[in-house]
């Protein structure tokens, strides 16, 4: 499993997303405190102004001990201190505020496309108030949005698109088996996005509703820390240090070139850095494991890394090697609750992410998001060593949702190039992974406010377009969000019943669950017809 060619660092990057639940990204830059202000030296030939009392006679006051100057010096020890304990960083002034109601989230400004690495400046915590409830209620107002026949009969807004009516097949087939009962069956979906899927927004609802019909056979991929602020996952528990250097497709580079799975290379900096991989203990899914595998690299400057299962040493690990390759080690496990951690030895350990899986039948759903990340930026990495981690993990379904970035481009980023350089992707995907199933998701719609109302960026329906046809040239299935959603003057009409986020680019909770709803709906749908159209039960 050897993949040494160099990386392809194009293109420089254009602005990213901001997230729906989290503070925007800063690009891989360290939040610096301003050196103090130093004495100014008076001008040359000027003379010295008197001291304050001078005139009078009386004693010189210190500006420095009045009482401004203590509350002045109380506020900014009080704005200070959540810099110095990892724990307080929610309440960190100085660092944008997560989205809230009425809070409109600016894009950050573009990052230097460099490489390199930036260190991850906050430790990775459960985040328990970003958990997304297993059921989700819709605003009152929201409830006429929904079609009749889906508020009725279950059935999905639009339907998924497939001209070649075999793009899903092979997912079909591997529901079918798990349907069945069959032994060590499992229906593996990959999904990649940019913001929405890094919060698990969608792919938490849609792997619910799967989960909940075929069973649970596993959380599936994580990165090994949060590489953004907003990234998050349901039905799990994670922890990690800080200490863990990055390079991502979306940058700094990797100058390999080799990012794994989710489009980010982590490298620890020192002695004591680590991840902690966990089942949920609370909830219905996620309960139960009954392997991890771990996905890093060997390589020169490699360094020691043990894992731990439950507390106690499974293995010590040395990933220094002449050659670099890419590894994929795992630890069976009775299946039921239990924990992994990642320690580090030493700097050089080089990961990519844990997956957590059951030898039981039924479905998983890797979430792999990457903020401020395009389509064509899968491209980032190598060639060979992404085919390589895609069939390593052989996926059923391989899903791609992305578009709201390239509205942020607008038509900076030439509308042929958008469609040529996805086009470029899913012929790599497909012809690294022949027999699974491809499905495009459709960008939302996206909307900017002007004066009391709301106007439709005019790239969606283009953006919208450009992905059906790729779809069907390439063979993928196709679902069209925008139009589910009511097309051109959605997104502000979703803002205002609650299903839409304060920025009109993202889903609020309750718009996530809807499109993960409508989602499932759509791919149950082509199912049971697939099942009709071949005899299966």
């Amino acid at each position: 499993m050897t993949s040494t060619s160099p990386g392809n660092p194009r293109e420089p990057l254009a602005r990213g997303d901001s997230d729906p639940r989290e503070p925007a990204a800063h690009g891989g830059s360290d939040i610096r405190e301003p050196p103090a202000r130093g004495d100014s030296d008076a001008p040359p030939g000027a003379s010295a102004a008197p001291a304050a009392g001078a005139a009078s006679g009386s004693p010189p006051r210190n500006g420095l001990t009045s009482p401004a100057a203590a509350a002045m010096a109380t506020l900014l020890l009080l704005v200070l201190l959540p810099y110095a304990h990892p724990g307080l960083w929610r309440l960190q002034l100085l660092t944008p505020l997560p989205e809230g109601e009425g809070l409109v989230v600016a894009a950050p400004p573009a990052p230097a496309a460099s490489v390199g690495e930036t260190a991850l400046v906050a430790e990775t915590t459960e985040q328990a108030e970003l958990r997304l409830p297993e059921e989700v209620a819709l605003p009152e107002a929201a409830a006429e949005l929904m079609p009749a026949a889906v508020a009725l009969e279950g059935k999905p807004p639009r339907p998924i698109e497939d001209p070649s009516g075999r793009a899903m097949t092979p997912f079909f087939r591997a529901l079918a088996a798990v349907e069945r009962g069959t032994p060590g069956s499992i229906a593996r979906i990959t999904y990649f996005g940019d913001s929405i899927v890094a919060s698990d927004f969608v792919t938490a609802t849609l792997r619910r509703k799967l989960q909940k019909r075929f069973g649970d056979a596993g959380h599936g991929f994580m990165l090994m820390a949060n590489a953004w602020p907003g990234y998050f996952h349901n039905d799990v528990v994670r922890y990690a240090t800080r200490g863990w250097q990055v390079s991502r497709v979306v940058g700094p580079y990797a100058k390999d070139g080799l990012y794994g799975l989710g489009g980010v290379s982590f490298r620890s900096e020192y002695t004591g850095v680590l991840s902690r991989f966990a089942t949920a203990k609370t909830g219905s899914f996620g309960r139960a494991v009954s392997r991890f595998s771990v996905d890093y690299l060997r390589h020169p400057e490699g360094g020691r890394m043990e894992i731990k299962i439950d507390g106690e040493t499974r293995e010590m690990i040395d990933t220094r090697a002449d050659q670099t390759s890419a590894v994929i080690a795992t630890y069976e496990v009775p299946d039921g609750p239990h924990e992994l951690e990642v320690r580090a030895h030493g700097p050089g350990v080089r990961a990519f992410g844990v997956w957590m899986e059951r030898d039981t039948p039924g479905v998983v759903l890797d979430a792999i998001g990457i903020q401020g990340c395009r389509i064509r930026f899968l491209d980032k990495s190598d060639d060979a060593h992404f085919a390589e981690q895609l069939r390593a993990r052989s996926p059923s379904l391989t899903v791609f949702q992305y578009g709201m970035n390239e509205s942020e481009d607008g038509e900076l980023f030439p509308l042929d190039q958008v469609e040529s350089t996805m086009k470029a992707v899913l012929d790599q995907v497909r012809a690294a992974l022949p027999e699974s199933s491809c499905l495009l998701v459709g960008p939302m719609d996206r909307a900017d406010k002007k004066g009391e109302g709301y106007r439709s960026r005019p790239v969606i329906p283009k953006l919208s377009a450009i992905q059906r046809r790729v779809a069907g040239q390439v063979g993928c299935g196709y679902f069209d969000t925008f139009g589910a959603m009511g097309g051109s003057g959605s997104m502000g009409i979703w803002a205002r019943r609650g299903l839409g986020g304060a920025d009109l680019a993202h889903p609020s909770g309750a718009g996530a669950e809807v499109i993960g709803r409508w989602l499932y709906l759509a791919l149950m749908e082509a199912y049971e017809g697939w099942k009709a159209e071949t005899g299966r039960p």
